[in-house]
């Protein structure tokens, strides 16, 4: 009986991942594109892609922009065959720590409760001894993740250094985590310990200022807000890029016939104007567009707080109004 031979991609795959393990591609090198794959094994360019989303899934390899699919600083070392790890070395936070490395490589949806045992060396079932359920670990890993940037005791002059201060510290955090941006609604929030320390600092700059609670609320909840819904933006690039193979350059690329029948149809006349005039293109850079809108937002704030436009007192006298009115349903 004949013996089915490999698939073509796994052969390439096993031969980039030796490279990268034997140090011949160090972090921070350029792998293979996939050009660069079709021309040195003589295979498909769907081939290729799937060699580089398989690499990217099992954390070899990131995408980064403008500069092209790189050997990742976190890729995993080579398994080691028949050995575990004692049990009594295993704990809460070792295994925290092993599924955030596996979500800040591969996204969300790649961690697993069987994954983080194997990338700790462990038995299958050995961190339920610790962490009783994969939602559970989440909860473990986002409280972790919150609490790796803290403030200063004593804080800067002013609610908007603070709110501003509080906007970046969160930023920091899901840049470097984008998965906290899809564990939770506005509606749902999160009650961590860890997160409830940026909630009372973003607060606290409120205070004093002659705000009622709802109003607190509301600027608190838009300024995270405004935070997480840019992150989203970033684990959602991660995803697609790890599903396609596809950078996000790469991707733009093959938007380009579809693009310039926009254009061509004369029916959006000043999107092919502002395109038009757009020499090297338009790059979507999410730190500096989370820069460019803070300040406008904060500039918002400060209407309602310092009570900068009087018209904005009668609507948040009428905001305050309908929001404590309660509607009692007919009997």
């Amino acid at each position: 009986m004949a013996v089915q031979s490999e698939p073509p991609y796994l052969r390439i795959v096993a031969e980039i991942r030796r490279r990268i393990t034997s140090g011949e591609l160090a972090p921070g090198d350029r792998v293979p594109s996939t050009r660069g794959i079709v021309k040195e094994w003589g295979v498909a360019l769907a081939t290729a892609t799937k060699v580089l989303t398989t690499l990217r899934l099992e954390g070899f390899v990131e995408t980064l922009p403008r500069v092209g699919t790189v050997v990742s600083d976190r890729a995993p070392a080579p398994p080691v065959k028949a050995r575990t790890q004692p049990e009594h070395d295993l704990t809460r936070e070792r295994i925290v720590r092993a599924a955030m490395d596996i979500a800040d490589t591969e996204g969300l949806a790649a961690l697993s409760m069987r994954g983080v045992a194997a990338r700790l060396g462990v038995a299958a079932m050995s961190p339920y001894r610790h962490v009783g359920s994969k939602d559970d670990l989440v909860l473990l890993m986002a409280d972790a993740a919150f609490g790796e940037a803290g403030y200063p005791a004593v804080p800067p002059d002013g609610w908007r250094a603070r709110l501003e201060l509080g906007g970046r510290t969160l930023w920091s955090l899901f840049r470097a985590h984008p998965w906290l941006a899809q564990l939770a609604p506005l509606t749902r929030p999160l009650l961590l310990p860890h997160l409830m320390t940026h909630a009372e600092w973003a607060l606290a700059a409120l205070d004093g200022h002659g705000l009622d609670p709802v109003t607190m609320m509301d600027v608190h909840v838009l300024l995270y807000g405004y935070v997480q819904g840019l992150a989203v933006g970033l684990e959602q690039e991660t995803q697609a890029a790890a599903t396609t193979g596809v950078s996000e350059d790469g991707w733009m690329e093959q938007q380009a016939a579809a693009l310039n029948s926009l254009v061509a149809s004369g029916r959006y006349p000043v999107f092919s104007r502002v395109t038009a005039s757009l020499a090297d293109g338009y790059e979507l850079r999410f730190d500096e567009l989370f820069e460019f809108g803070l300040g406008p937002l904060l500039d918002g704030f400060a209407t309602v707080i310092e009570g900068g436009r009087p018209e904005l007192a009668t609507l948040a006298t009428a905001h305050q109004a309908l929001t404590s009115t309660t509607v009692r349903p007919r009997t």
